[in-house]
Protein backbone atom coordinates (compact mmCIF):
# COMPACT_ATOMS: atom_id res chain seq x y z
CA UNK A 1 0.00 0.00 0.00
CA UNK A 2 1.60 3.90 -1.31
CA UNK A 3 1.94 5.84 2.28
CA UNK A 4 1.62 8.49 -0.13
CA UNK A 5 -0.77 8.52 -3.07
CA UNK A 6 0.35 10.01 -6.09
CA UNK A 7 -2.12 12.25 -8.51
CA UNK A 8 -2.72 12.72 -11.88
CA UNK A 9 -2.78 16.18 -13.39
CA UNK A 10 -0.83 19.21 -13.99
CA UNK A 11 2.49 18.40 -11.22
CA UNK A 12 4.35 15.85 -12.20
CA UNK A 13 4.77 12.35 -10.64
CA UNK A 14 8.57 13.15 -10.08
CA UNK A 15 7.94 16.54 -8.59
CA UNK A 16 5.12 15.14 -6.47
CA UNK A 17 7.57 12.87 -4.82
CA UNK A 18 10.24 15.24 -4.52
CA UNK A 19 7.49 17.54 -2.47
CA UNK A 20 7.22 14.47 0.03
CA UNK A 21 10.54 13.54 0.14
CA UNK A 22 11.72 17.29 0.80
CA UNK A 23 8.86 17.41 3.42
CA UNK A 24 9.47 14.61 5.50
CA UNK A 25 13.64 15.62 5.34
CA UNK A 26 12.14 18.62 7.16
CA UNK A 27 10.29 17.01 9.27
CA UNK A 28 13.31 15.14 10.47
CA UNK A 29 11.57 11.47 9.23
CA UNK A 30 15.87 10.56 8.25
CA UNK A 31 18.70 12.49 9.83
CA UNK A 32 22.11 13.51 8.48
CA UNK A 33 24.10 10.34 8.01
CA UNK A 34 20.74 8.08 7.61
CA UNK A 35 20.45 6.11 4.79
CA UNK A 36 16.93 6.12 2.77
CA UNK A 37 15.24 2.91 2.17
CA UNK A 38 16.44 1.50 -1.97
CA UNK A 39 14.71 2.96 -4.95
CA UNK A 40 12.14 0.21 -5.25
CA UNK A 41 10.92 0.53 -1.97
CA UNK A 42 10.47 4.19 -2.38
CA UNK A 43 8.95 3.56 -5.35
CA UNK A 44 5.92 1.02 -3.50
CA UNK A 45 5.67 4.28 -0.90
CA UNK A 46 4.50 6.27 -3.92
CA UNK A 47 2.94 3.59 -5.92
CA UNK A 48 4.76 4.51 -9.29
CA UNK A 49 7.66 3.45 -11.31
CA UNK A 50 11.21 3.76 -10.33
CA UNK A 51 11.60 6.68 -12.62
CA UNK A 52 9.87 9.11 -10.75
CA UNK A 53 11.31 8.22 -7.78
CA UNK A 54 15.25 8.66 -9.12
CA UNK A 55 14.38 12.12 -10.65
CA UNK A 56 13.31 13.39 -7.40
CA UNK A 57 16.11 12.22 -5.74
CA UNK A 58 18.74 13.44 -8.11
CA UNK A 59 16.81 17.00 -7.77
CA UNK A 60 17.28 16.33 -3.60
CA UNK A 61 21.10 15.29 -4.32
CA UNK A 62 21.59 18.33 -6.72
CA UNK A 63 20.36 20.86 -3.59
CA UNK A 64 22.50 18.95 -1.55
CA UNK A 65 20.16 17.36 0.84
CA UNK A 66 21.36 13.58 -0.68
CA UNK A 67 24.27 12.27 -1.66
CA UNK A 68 23.52 9.26 -4.34
CA UNK A 69 26.78 6.76 -4.00
CA UNK A 70 26.81 3.89 -6.22
CA UNK A 71 26.65 0.43 -4.48
CA UNK A 72 25.89 2.13 -1.00
CA UNK A 73 22.65 3.93 -1.73
CA UNK A 74 21.11 7.68 -0.93
CA UNK A 75 22.21 9.09 2.11
CA UNK A 76 21.12 12.49 3.90
CA UNK A 77 23.49 15.03 4.19
CA UNK A 78 23.70 17.74 7.06
CA UNK A 79 21.99 21.14 6.10
CA UNK A 80 24.12 23.51 4.69
CA UNK A 81 24.97 26.40 6.90
CA UNK A 82 24.57 30.22 5.53
CA UNK A 83 27.76 31.65 6.00
CA UNK A 84 27.30 36.19 5.11
CA UNK A 85 30.50 37.25 3.35
CA UNK A 86 29.19 40.71 3.98
CA UNK A 87 29.43 40.88 7.89
CA UNK A 88 31.75 41.70 9.68
CA UNK A 89 31.08 39.74 12.67
CA UNK A 90 33.73 36.76 13.53
CA UNK A 91 33.24 33.32 13.06
CA UNK A 92 32.73 32.26 16.23
CA UNK A 93 29.94 34.98 16.43
CA UNK A 94 28.23 33.59 13.11
CA UNK A 95 28.39 29.98 14.78
CA UNK A 96 26.80 30.93 17.99
CA UNK A 97 24.18 32.27 15.78
CA UNK A 98 23.79 28.80 14.21
CA UNK A 99 23.56 27.19 17.37
CA UNK A 100 26.77 25.60 16.70
CA UNK A 101 29.98 25.23 18.99
CA UNK A 102 33.26 27.19 17.27
CA UNK A 103 36.19 26.13 17.52
CA UNK A 104 40.23 27.17 15.51
CA UNK A 105 43.06 24.80 15.31
CA UNK A 106 46.11 26.13 14.11
CA UNK A 107 47.20 23.70 11.84
CA UNK A 108 50.81 25.79 10.50
CA UNK A 109 52.49 28.82 10.63
CA UNK A 110 55.86 30.38 9.96
CA UNK A 111 57.99 32.45 8.00
CA UNK A 112 58.33 32.17 4.39
CA UNK A 113 59.24 33.92 0.71
CA UNK A 114 55.79 34.65 -0.45
CA UNK A 115 54.85 33.42 -4.27
CA UNK A 116 54.24 36.05 -6.61
CA UNK A 117 50.56 36.32 -6.80
CA UNK A 118 50.93 37.16 -2.75
CA UNK A 119 53.75 39.35 -3.28
CA UNK A 120 51.49 42.06 -5.68
CA UNK A 121 48.66 41.24 -3.56
CA UNK A 122 50.32 42.67 -0.74
CA UNK A 123 52.56 45.33 -2.47
CA UNK A 124 55.57 43.58 -1.30
CA UNK A 125 59.17 44.63 -2.78
CA UNK A 126 61.72 42.07 -3.71
CA UNK A 127 62.99 40.03 -0.69
CA UNK A 128 60.21 40.63 1.91
CA UNK A 129 58.56 38.04 3.62
CA UNK A 130 55.23 37.22 4.93
CA UNK A 131 53.73 35.24 7.81
CA UNK A 132 51.88 32.41 7.17
CA UNK A 133 49.18 30.91 9.10
CA UNK A 134 46.77 27.99 8.19
CA UNK A 135 44.04 27.71 10.38
CA UNK A 136 41.31 24.92 10.51
CA UNK A 137 37.44 26.49 11.49
CA UNK A 138 35.63 24.11 13.20
CA UNK A 139 31.70 23.85 14.15
CA UNK A 140 30.39 21.08 16.69
CA UNK A 141 34.10 19.41 16.22
CA UNK A 142 33.24 18.99 12.35
CA UNK A 143 35.81 21.10 10.00
CA UNK A 144 34.33 23.57 8.19
CA UNK A 145 36.25 25.92 6.38
CA UNK A 146 40.63 26.08 6.06
CA UNK A 147 41.65 29.28 6.11
CA UNK A 148 45.27 29.78 4.50
CA UNK A 149 46.16 33.46 5.42
CA UNK A 150 49.67 35.81 4.27
CA UNK A 151 50.65 39.18 6.37
CA UNK A 152 53.98 41.26 6.29
CA UNK A 153 56.60 40.05 7.99
CA UNK A 154 58.28 43.42 8.51
CA UNK A 155 55.09 44.98 9.61
CA UNK A 156 53.47 42.17 11.96
CA UNK A 157 56.91 41.10 13.71
CA UNK A 158 56.12 39.14 17.03
CA UNK A 159 52.69 37.98 15.67
CA UNK A 160 53.32 34.12 15.67
CA UNK A 161 54.01 34.29 19.64
CA UNK A 162 50.67 35.06 20.02
CA UNK A 163 47.48 32.39 21.13
CA UNK A 164 46.32 32.53 17.20
CA UNK A 165 43.57 29.84 18.29
CA UNK A 166 41.92 31.66 20.78
CA UNK A 167 41.84 35.22 20.25
CA UNK A 168 40.53 37.17 16.89
CA UNK A 169 43.53 37.45 14.29
CA UNK A 170 41.84 41.04 13.40
CA UNK A 171 41.78 42.00 17.45
CA UNK A 172 45.11 40.77 17.51
CA UNK A 173 46.66 43.37 14.26
CA UNK A 174 44.18 46.17 15.66
CA UNK A 175 45.12 45.84 19.23
CA UNK A 176 48.93 45.18 18.93
CA UNK A 177 49.96 46.64 15.64
CA UNK A 178 47.23 49.23 14.83
CA UNK A 179 46.42 47.39 11.66
CA UNK A 180 42.66 47.94 11.60
CA UNK A 181 40.58 45.84 9.01
CA UNK A 182 37.88 48.87 7.20
CA UNK A 183 37.81 46.58 3.70
CA UNK A 184 38.18 43.66 1.65
CA UNK A 185 38.10 42.20 -2.37
CA UNK A 186 37.07 39.16 -2.34
CA UNK A 187 36.68 36.66 -5.51
CA UNK A 188 34.55 32.66 -4.67
CA UNK A 189 35.34 30.39 -7.24
CA UNK A 190 34.39 26.33 -7.24
CA UNK A 191 37.62 24.06 -6.63
CA UNK A 192 38.02 20.96 -6.17
CA UNK A 193 40.11 19.67 -3.25
CA UNK A 194 43.70 18.52 -4.11
CA UNK A 195 45.18 15.99 -1.00
CA UNK A 196 46.48 18.54 1.64
CA UNK A 197 43.16 20.33 1.83
CA UNK A 198 40.60 17.57 1.76
CA UNK A 199 42.90 15.87 4.43
CA UNK A 200 42.43 18.68 6.90
CA UNK A 201 38.77 18.95 6.01
CA UNK A 202 38.14 15.44 6.55
CA UNK A 203 36.95 15.09 2.52
CA UNK A 204 37.53 12.71 -0.39
CA UNK A 205 40.32 14.04 -2.84
CA UNK A 206 38.78 16.01 -5.77
CA UNK A 207 35.49 16.89 -3.56
CA UNK A 208 34.08 20.15 -4.90
CA UNK A 209 34.66 22.88 -2.48
CA UNK A 210 34.46 26.97 -2.43
CA UNK A 211 37.65 28.93 -2.62
CA UNK A 212 37.51 32.49 -1.22
CA UNK A 213 40.61 34.33 -2.14
CA UNK A 214 40.76 38.16 -0.89
CA UNK A 215 42.64 41.20 0.05
CA UNK A 216 42.29 42.80 3.51
CA UNK A 217 43.02 46.65 3.39
CA UNK A 218 43.15 49.26 6.34
CA UNK A 219 42.28 53.03 6.51
CA UNK A 220 44.60 54.34 3.88
CA UNK A 221 43.68 51.59 1.32
CA UNK A 222 47.39 50.13 2.34
CA UNK A 223 47.12 45.80 1.59
CA UNK A 224 47.09 44.21 5.15
CA UNK A 225 46.50 40.31 4.81
CA UNK A 226 46.07 38.37 1.92
CA UNK A 227 43.88 35.05 2.24
CA UNK A 228 42.50 31.67 1.00
CA UNK A 229 39.83 30.08 2.07
CA UNK A 230 38.50 26.73 1.56
CA UNK A 231 34.87 26.56 2.12
CA UNK A 232 33.56 22.78 2.02
CA UNK A 233 30.55 23.04 -0.38
CA UNK A 234 28.40 20.13 1.17
CA UNK A 235 28.04 21.73 4.69
CA UNK A 236 27.76 25.66 3.91
CA UNK A 237 26.58 28.37 1.27
CA UNK A 238 27.63 32.09 1.01
CA UNK A 239 25.65 34.60 0.80
CA UNK A 240 25.91 38.56 -0.03
CA UNK A 241 23.67 41.32 0.24
CA UNK A 242 24.27 44.32 -1.96
CA UNK A 243 23.12 48.00 -2.54
CA UNK A 244 22.49 48.85 -5.80
CA UNK A 245 23.49 52.62 -6.45
CA UNK A 246 20.81 53.50 -9.58
CA UNK A 247 21.38 56.41 -11.63
CA UNK A 248 19.28 59.43 -11.19
CA UNK A 249 16.13 59.53 -12.83
CA UNK A 250 16.82 62.50 -15.70
CA UNK A 251 13.30 63.95 -16.02
CA UNK A 252 13.70 64.83 -12.47
CA UNK A 253 14.08 68.57 -11.92
CA UNK A 254 13.96 68.83 -15.90
CA UNK A 255 12.03 72.24 -16.78
CA UNK A 256 8.16 71.64 -17.61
Amino acid sequence: MARYRLEAGPIPLHHQVYLDLSTALDQGEWQAGDRLPPERELARRYGCSLIPVRRALAELAREGRLERTRGRGTFVLHSRLEVDMGTSQSFADLMHMHGMDPDTRLVGSGIERPGEMVAAALALAAGAQVIYLERLRIANGEPLILEQVYLPADRFAGLLDHDLERNSLYSLLAEHYGARIVRAREVIEPVRLRAHEAHLLDQPVERPAMLVEGVAFGPGDEPIEFTRSYVRGDRARLSFELSIARPPDPSIGRDM
